[in-house]
């Protein structure tokens, strides 16, 4: 246990310096200074000016460059896109301070502890994080991984957890392995879903909210349109630096546009039973263990719409092929994933990912209506073809493993619903809250 004592020392005699100040970066740096720590920070040339205003009331100290932050500083987090985490460690890490502590932020450890064993002096010690949730979202309670991959000091670690301890958030100890294939199971194919939802309504030229669109109405549609909306209103680099740079994520992703290929294909074959058995199968394997109530359920989500003229409360949605959800839960039995065991680390977005899923395959009847509608009514036709397109086009992207191919389609469907975000982003922090005050502990 640490004394107050030694964190007071800590705080007044050490440094931290974080390297890159994007939104996450800009998070960690007001948050570490507003809890008394001596923060230096840097980003782009470019961009110095910019910071120097933005912090010229607070108590950071903003420097040209990341030489400058890893010469001076204690612990060093390089808070930077995973696709560029490999450069920018081989230009600032061997100017890191004698013994001082390196982490990063990024979602694959794989590419930034080989990065930081390549580039960084043997005396640094290696402690790294990841904080499981967004810019957008109040870290207390949220999960942060802490990953000791190297250390020689007996205080780096417990130095590294006191500093942590301002966001409040709740410490997970794993490994970069594991850290790896948790993200992996846990965000890969739920990643792809809602972007490739993203893609094909842009396709499609439909914003799904409107009055006049009429098919997407009720709470399981309130909440595939709001997160959609959500992780196009981010950066893209978020969402490419973990499905391009984790190898496991690539099979992941693979498998999601092939369930979701295989699933359309039983429904326009008017292969009823085939489908059935093939999704009863998901639901005996993902759910085997799924005791109690559903974390989510349609009336909580009826109020979270984005059209102007939202369902009359108490009033049954139109039936919807869900062949996006379906496509989750299969490719999760396929993979052998168990949702539930990686609840601890679990962002808010998953456990909207799993609670959405849970209540279309376990809500009495729901998954049958579900089928009878995929197979005997068209109304979903045209867009479900134009799913499994975006699906497969986003998995062949990944596989590439091109950063720019990634970025020039995400933000060409990004500008499409671009004047929807204000709203999304409000009604989406509120759906958010909900859900984690209706169960904390999912």
């Amino acid at each position: 246990m640490v004394s107050a004592e030694n964190v007071a020392e800590w705080k007044r005699l050490r440094k931290i310096g974080i390297i890159g100040m994007g939104a996450m970066g800009q998070l960690y740096a007001e948050r570490f200074s507003a809890a008394g720590w001596q923060v230096l920070c840097c980003d782009r040339s470019e961009r110095y000016a910019e910071l120097v205003a933005k912090y010229a009331d607070s108590a950071l100290t903003i420097l040209q460059n990341g030489y400058l932050v890893s010469r001076e500083c204690d612990y060093i987090i390089y808070s930077v896109e995973a696709a560029n985490i490999g450069a920018i460690v081989a230009q600032y890490g061997p100017s890191t301070k004698l013994g001082a502590i390196v982490g990063g932020q990024t979602s694959c450890k794989s590419g930034e502890l080989q990065a930081f064993e390549q580039h960084l002096p043997a005396d640094v010690d290696i402690v790294t994080v990841h904080s499981l949730h967004g810019p957008k979202v109040d870290p207390e309670g949220q999960p942060l991984v802490l990953i000791d991959h190297r250390t020689s000091r007996p205080d780096s670690f417990p130095f590294v957890e006191a500093l942590m301890s301002c966001l409040r958030s709740r410490h997970v100890y794993i490994t970069g392995e594991e850290h790896d294939q948790i993200t992996a199971d846990t965000q890969a194919i739920t990643h792809a879903a809602f972007l490739s939802m993203g893609l094909a309504w842009y396709k499609r030229q439909v914003y799904p909210w409107d009055a006049g669109a009429g098919k997407w109405c009720g709470g399981l549609e309130n909440a595939k349109m709001n997160i959609s909306l959500r992780i196009y209103s981010n950066k893209w680099h978020v969402y490419a630096g973990l499905a391009i740079t984790n190898p496991t994520a690539h099979c992941h992703v693979t498998v999601y546009a092939q369930s979701a290929t295989d699933l359309f294909t039983l429904m326009i074959e008017h292969r009823k039973d085939t489908l059935r058995d093939r999704l009863l199968a998901a639901k005996a394997a993902v759910f085997r263990h799924r005791r109690g109530n559903l974390l989510l359920d349609d009336a909580m989500l009826d109020r979270f719409s984005l059209s102007k003229a939202p369902l009359p409360p108490g009033s049954t949605p139109p039936p919807n092929s869900h062949l996006s959800l379906l496509a989750i839960v299969d490719s999760w039995h396929r993979l052998g994933i168990d949702p539930y065991d990686h609840m601890l680390c679990s962002t808010p977005l998953f456990r909207i990912f799993l609670g959405v899923s849970e209540y279309l395959f376990l809500a009495p009847g729901l998954l049958e209506r579900t089928i009878a509608h995929a197979v005997d009514d068209s109304t979903f036709r045209a867009d479900d073809l134009e799913f499994v397109a975006a699906a497969r086009s986003w998995s062949q992207l990944i596989s590439f493993g091109n950063f720019d191919l990634y970025r020039r389609q995400f933000e060409e469907v990004q500008r499409f619903f671009e004047p929807m975000f204000p709203d999304a982003t409000r009604i989406g922090n509120a759906m958010i809250r909900t859900i984690l005050a209706h169960d904390p502990g999912a």
